[in-house]
């Protein structure tokens, strides 16, 4: 007897003869619905019930709960139990005794909801593993459906090992275990991967009892990084770190080995206490240094590839493993302090000189400049004294200009040296860094590596000529350019300046003459070898006035001794008051004159 009929009685007055005659006239119909309806449960709306699933399809389920008529569910409320079966019980809530169909409506996920908060707790509370339905992909992990509940799944809690493709997962039912639960946000966290840690743990232990160092072991790549890669030694991980990876210098551990990669590697150290396990690879193979050819010796030349460089200099792997040194100073024969990187980058293919070679320490320093020339080992055929070259300025000091004639060679232009006429108070003044000058080679100092250089030599001393032009007493027009407190510069003819002091920048109206004024100036005094004119514009109205006077004093003693001569014939010889007269006017008109 089934549960829906075993509480079933007959009625004690009900006329089985009528009935199977067809008249029902002793029986109303409310009798008879009221008879139908006690042999079925009494279910109210909003209540939670018991069912049994009596069928199952890719759209519904049917649940009976012994009622009247039998609730059909969406399948979609099941997927998280994908196991169900006829028979089966489950919950349901009854949304309606009767739709406008006249169908019971149940649901399965309502009915859930209602208990799942204390299920969820008692899950969380107990350790209780628990099943759950993994919905879809979300920011940072996954939302699985638990007892109805959406909860969250991080990523990291899906799998010891790191996952890289997170739609595997989505539409499995998996087990779980409730980790975090926010009461007041009702937000819950699962993790399977906490399922498996303890049993992980025990198995790390036992790996961990049996390591030694220089062992042996096959792994599996299970994560590459930037530093190293992680290696899964079946159960534990251990690191091989970027620079056990080889011998040679590794700038991306993608380029030695793969994901899900096979390898063998060796155990260079452990710790107990925190599981952290040191893996090599490149131990695997002899060093480099061990097979370098033994015949290779300083002053041989290799070829290399520049695998890192510093301002100090380059180091070049010749073969994977081993490396030279190229230090700043042995990449050009110039003199100047420079960066490494002027000369070189990383992945050039070049050719160098062994200088060093320690096989010991494994040490090896390269030069490329000795693949040329050292320009000073000839440098009197080249640049010999009184030739003329085009060189480039390198920077300014207070006393010269320092020029570069090519790599290596670099020369000196004193700031005497720049003109014979401009008087060149800074280099800058006359030229500009990175700027060609021309110039002629004066002297050479080998041991220190130095040209003396000029650039007026170029030209001929027009001082040769400017001591003809300007000569002492003569006269010249000059623009006064520059004002200063002991004088004036004055500009004049052929480029060449002179100087006047102050007293000698007076006009002849008493004034001072001005910055850009054009005036006579007569030259008071010239220096060939200091190249020094000293000029002056009052001279050259004083020394008319001062010659006038002279005239005018000889012409009055001639009159006087002619008039003296006169008066010593017709007079006697004693003076007379007239004679004084004369005599203090011509006093005072030469002291007026003076």
């Amino acid at each position: 007897m089934s549960e829906l009929t075993k509480n079933v009685q007959p009625l004690a007055d009900f006329n089985w003869e009528d009935y199977e005659n067809g008249s029902h006239s002793n029986v109303s119909k409310e009798e008879l619905d009221k008879a139908y309806d006690e042999t079925l449960n009494k279910v109210n709306e909003r209540q939670v019930v018991e069912g049994e699933v009596i069928s199952i399809d890719k759209k519904e389920v049917i649940v009976n709960i012994g009622y009247k008529s039998d609730g059909i569910i969406a399948a979609s409320e099941f997927r998280y139990n994908p196991e169900l079966k006829i028979g089966d019980k489950v919950e349901v809530y009854v949304e309606n005794q009767e739709d406008k169909k006249g169908q019971l409506v149940l649901s399965h996920k309502k009915a859930r909801l209602s208990k799942s908060w204390e299920r969820v707790n008692a899950a969380l509370d107990n350790q209780e593993i628990i099943q759950g339905y993994i919905k879809c992909r979300t920011k940072g992990g996954m939302i699985v459906d638990v007892f109805g509940i959406e909860a969250f799944l991080p990523g990291s809690q899906i799998d010891v090992h790191p996952i890289r493709d997170y739609d595997q997962f989505v539409g499995k039912t998996m087990e779980f275990k409730v980790v975090k639960i926010n009461q007041e946000f009702r937000n819950v966290v699962v993790s399977h991967k906490a399922l498996i840690e303890a049993e992980l743990e025990a198995q790390k232990k036992e790996i961990i009892s049996k390591l030694e160092k220089g062992q042996i072991l096959e792994g599996i790549v299970k994560n590459i990084t930037s530093y190293g890669v992680f290696v899964d030694l079946g159960g534990v991980d251990g690191l091989i770190h970027i620079t056990d990876l080889s011998w040679g210098r590794v700038d991306d551990p993608h380029k030695v080995v793969e994901l899900d990669q096979k390898i063998n590697v060796v155990i260079l150290d452990f710790d107990d206490e925190k599981k952290r396990i040191a893996l090599g690879l490149k131990q695997l193979t002899p060093h480099p240094w061990d097979a370098l050819n033994a015949d290779l010796k300083v002053g041989d030349h290799v070829n290399g590839k520049v695998v890192v460089i510093a301002d100090y200099g380059a180091f070049v792997e010749i073969q994977p493993g081993v490396e030279g040194l190229i230090h700043v100073s042995e990449m050009s024969w110039s003199q100047h302090l420079r960066s490494a990187q002027d000369f070189l980058k990383v992945g050039d293919e070049i050719e160098a000189v062994i200088l060093t070679l320690d096989r010991e320490e494994r040490k090896m320093s390269l030069g490329i400049k000795q693949l040329k020339e050292d320009p000073w080992e000839t440098i009197e055929v080249k640049y010999p004294v009184g030739s003329k070259h085009t060189a480039k300025v390198r920077n300014f000091t207070n006393f010269g200009v320092f020029v570069e004639l090519e790599e290596g060679v670099d020369g000196l232009i004193h700031i005497s040296d720049l003109s014979w006429t401009k008087k060149v108070k800074h280099p800058s003044e006359f030229t500009q860094v990175g700027a060609e000058i021309d110039v002629v080679v004066l002297d050479i100092d080998k041991e220190n590596r130095r040209l003396s250089l000029g650039h007026k030599q170029l030209e001929e001393n027009p001082w040769d000529v400017f001591e003809t032009l300007y000569t002492v007493g003569s006269i010249h027009t000059g623009k006064i350019t520059e004002l200063l407190e002991k004088g004036a510069v004055i500009s004049l003819a052929k480029g060449v300046e002179g100087f006047a002091t102050p007293k000698h920048l007076v006009k002849e109206d008493g004034t001072q003459a001005a910055m850009g004024e054009e005036l006579p100036f007569k030259v008071i005094e010239f220096n060939k070898d200091s190249k020094r004119i000293i000029l002056s514009h009052s001279r050259t109205f004083e020394d008319v006035q001062r010659e006038e006077k002279k005239a005018a004093a000889k012409k009055v003693a001639k009159v006087k001794k002619e008039e003296g001569a006169v008066k010593i014939e017709n007079q006697p010889a004693a003076t007379t008051l007239g004679d004084i007269d004369v005599l203090a006017q011509l006093k005072e008109k030469l002291e007026k004159g003076e």
